[in-house]
């Protein structure tokens, strides 16, 4: 390496460079100065921009990649592609409204939940999923985990909160007040999805308390889309329907 790129090297390392510091930087050897400088930083920009992504995609924990594309709207009837296009869009997410879905298991919720994360998520807007159980944990061991209160932290940050499976396993007393408190500090600050098997009327039995289910229902619905997935009969599950078998 000659002295000149060492010393490249060394001030691209200085002023944070990494894609041309780690020689990941690909420019056309011969360009003018301006030309040559222009191509350094277009590759920074970029390297960033995606390394950012990455970031915010392991922060997102988000189970699984699903896209709209994806979405089986002749087997789920209930979404049409228009507000599938709607909802990718992401501009509700700017306005801060709420994405709840109901319906049985199998039927496509959690799909267009993640599809709509990793959409966001692409987009520059910083995202959490979690299952109920699973931030009923983060919840409760806030004080005493650093992980969970780092992930609360986050949380409470997010642009967008994906609540997966709420009425699925039973919340105690005391998981019902974390989990309100938090939808009360999220509130028109932060957009959350939430996918539900049980209708807003069983969510009181969820938590434990109408009071608390009516107070929280008051909040989340304020600005909100509700979409109800049908069950569609013998094959009310988009998985048994499209099974996969070992004999063929």
């Amino acid at each position: 390496m000659s002295t000149m790129k060492r010393e490249l090297a060394e001030l691209a390392r200085r002023f944070h460079l990494k894609a041309f510091a780690t020689e990941k930087t690909k420019v056309e050897e011969g360009l003018p100065n301006e030309e040559y400088l222009l191509a350094i930083l277009r590759s920074e920009a970029k390297y960033r921009e995606e390394a950012a992504v990455n970031e915010r995609i392991k922060k997102a924990c988000l189970s699984t990649f699903k896209s709209f594309e994806e979405f089986d709207t002749d087997f789920q009837r209930c979404v049409t592609r228009n507000q599938l296009d709607t909802l990718q869009k992401l501009e509700w997410i700017d306005e801060a409204f709420n994405l709840i879905l109901i319906g049985p298991s199998g039927t496509g919720k959690t799909h267009l939940a993640l599809a709509v994360g990793n959409k966001a998520v692409r987009e520059g807007y910083n995202v959490f999923f979690a299952s109920m159980d699973n931030l009923m944990h983060i919840l409760k061991t806030a004080e005493i985990s650093i992980k969970s209160t780092n992930k609360l932290r986050f949380i409470k940050k997010c642009d967008l909160l994906i609540i997966d499976e709420l009425g699925y396993l039973p919340v105690s007393r005391i998981e019902a007040n974390f989990f309100f408190a938090l939808i009360s500090e999220l509130y028109e600050n932060t957009s959350i999805i939430i996918t539900s098997n049980k209708g807003f009327d069983g969510w009181a039995d969820v938590l434990g308390d109408p009071v608390l289910a009516t107070a929280l229902l008051d909040r989340i619905t304020h600005k909100c889309q509700v979409l109800s997935f049908i069950d569609n009969g013998e094959n009310s599950s988009w998985r048994f329907a499209n099974r996969k078998h070992i004999f063929t």
